[in-house]
């Protein structure tokens, strides 16, 4: 079980890993998202084979923090619900769902606000609590985060996931895994961040 110690760490993590860092260590260069299938797991690295074919080597240490993600359906949104969603933008400033994460309890809060992303061109990542949910489907609903508010459909095609903490146990061969990593001085790179598919599922996000 997370210690709170442990928990406000991951979600300080989690925070960065949802939108690029403003700050970054003199030494590194800016955080970037990495999307693929780990093909080896050990105590202090991970091997990726990327979307497109590159095989990359990836630290990783006790620091790395790791977050789980499941299928779920539009059913687990509800009001108030802490989510985040990538999105395109759309005409009338609302937004279109590519993809919806739902946040336990104990990660509210984390990542608040509205970003770019990297998902498709001109994407966005947006985390808030749900305000409202229009409509009998439940694919209609608003999104608050701080003063601000966005109307965000999610399509039946979109997948919906839940996010849990993990550990690095919850790193297999064979995964798919979105990893937030580095460049250290040496040109190797670092994972800061893992969010690691169950299943067989791949992180939308």
């Amino acid at each position: 079980m997370f210690r709170p110690t442990k928990l406000t760490a991951l979600c300080a993590a989690f925070t960065v890993a949802i939108s690029y860092a403003t700050t970054v260590k003199a030494q590194e260069t800016a955080p970037s998202r990495v999307r693929g299938t780990l093909t080896e797991v050990s105590p202090s690295q991970v091997k990726m084979r990327t979307r497109d074919g590159k095989e990359l080597e990836v630290a990783i240490n006790n620091d790395t923090k790791v977050v789980a993600v499941a299928l779920t359906d539009i059913s687990a949104i509800k009001p108030d619900s802490y989510i985040g969603t990538a999105a395109a933008p759309q005409p009338d400033g609302s937004l279109k769902a590519l993809e919806v994460h739902v946040f336990p309890s104990s990660m509210r809060g984390v990542g608040e606000g509205s970003t770019p992303w990297d998902l498709t061109p001109g994407s966005t990542m947006t985390n808030g609590a749900v305000g409202s949910i229009v409509g009998t489907d439940g694919r209609v609903l608003t999104v608050k985060y701080g003063d601000a508010e966005r109307k965000v459909s999610v399509p039946a095609d979109v997948p919906v996931v839940s996010m849990e903490p993990a550990d690095q146990t919850a790193l297999s061969v064979g995964s798919k895994a979105l990893l937030l990593a580095v460049k250290e001085t040496d040109g190797s790179s670092s994972a800061r961040f893992v969010i690691v598919g169950k299943d067989g599922l791949a992180p939308p996000m």
